[in-house]
């Protein structure tokens, strides 16, 4: 069953179309990645989910209702975290924390929410004296404090640390154990290849490659790279290669296989691929593949 389900969504601005008919569902309990560059309407598309902003045209229901016209019923129901959270900078973590929790339904206890996303040890300090990373794990904090049933996270790791990226990471993994909807909109495409298990690509407002996750990759060209061996040319290859100066490039569907009969090639000839580098596709091999 589809958590979230967006037909035809449009959002204008004046003459300015920011969403141009984008089409996507999510199921239940699955982590959904929304990527694109900056300005491709990532964030539009998770403020109209929200409730925060009506569509111009087309039709959005998060389960099952419509955000812009069920918004109260819905906000019960979702977590939201923001680019950009409004906080005041000179009340506490804990304070900050349970002065949301008065207009949270259910929420957590104070010593869950703050274990949760790693601040227990900041909870006496004051907004203004955290970190950018810990800020967004505040945010994290907050968006988590009712146990939503689908969860928006807009850039949720920036400006955290590797080990607080990893730890926010594992959270989104086990609350989507649990059930919880996630959709993420990250510009850390590892990140998004490590959590999601289907993505949409926006690029001016359009969905131009969609699909889960690992079939989508498994459709794209490996790579193989090596430095070109002095006085070989190119042609000699038994595969076909493209050259950076003296590197050399082979996509293949099946980078491994690809790379064995490389090597095989030069062994026969008493031939070293130096620099020998073999990779699967990755997302970023994707993204730079179809915003070109």
């Amino acid at each position: 069953m589809s958590a979230i389900q967006v037909s035809g969504l449009v959002k204008r601005y004046g003459a300015f179309e920011a969403v141009k008919g984008v089409s996507f569902e999510v199921g239940e309990g699955e982590i959904f990645a929304l990527l694109g560059r900056n300005g491709a309407g990532k964030t539009t598309v998770v403020e109209v989910l929200a409730g925060f902003q009506r569509p111009s045209s087309g039709t959005v229901r998060v389960l099952g209702l419509d955000p812009a016209g069920q918004r109260g019923e819905l906000r019960r129901r979702i977590g939201v975290m923001v680019q950009e959270a409004g906080f005041f900078p000179d009340l506490t973590v804990a304070r900050t924390v349970e002065t949301w929790r008065d207009f949270t339904a259910a929420p957590r206890p104070l010593a869950e929410a703050l274990d949760l996303v790693g601040l227990a040890g900041k909870a006496r300090t004051k907004v203004r004296q955290l970190s950018g990373g810990e800020k967004r794990r505040l945010d994290l904090a907050l968006a988590t404090l009712g146990s939503p049933d689908v969860l928006f996270l807009d850039e949720p790791t920036t400006g955290m640390d590797p080990e607080a990226r990893r730890d926010t990471q594992e959270l989104v993994r086990s609350l989507a154990a649990q059930g919880t909807t996630v959709l993420l909109t990250t510009h850390y495409l590892e990140e998004a290849q490590r959590l999601a298990t289907s993505m949409a690509i926006l690029d001016a407002g359009k969905i131009i490659a969609a699909g889960g996750v690992a079939e989508t990759l498994a459709a794209q060209n490996g790579r193989v790279a090596f430095r070109m061996p002095p006085g070989v040319d190119p042609g000699e290859l038994p595969l076909p290669v493209t050259l950076d100066g003296d590197l050399a490039i082979c996509l293949a569907d099946d980078p491994d296989l690809a790379a064995q009969t490389l090597l095989s090639w030069a062994a026969a000839r008493g031939l070293r691929l130096t620099g020998l580098d073999v990779r699967a596709a990755t997302l970023e091999d994707l993204f730079l593949d179809r915003s070109l």
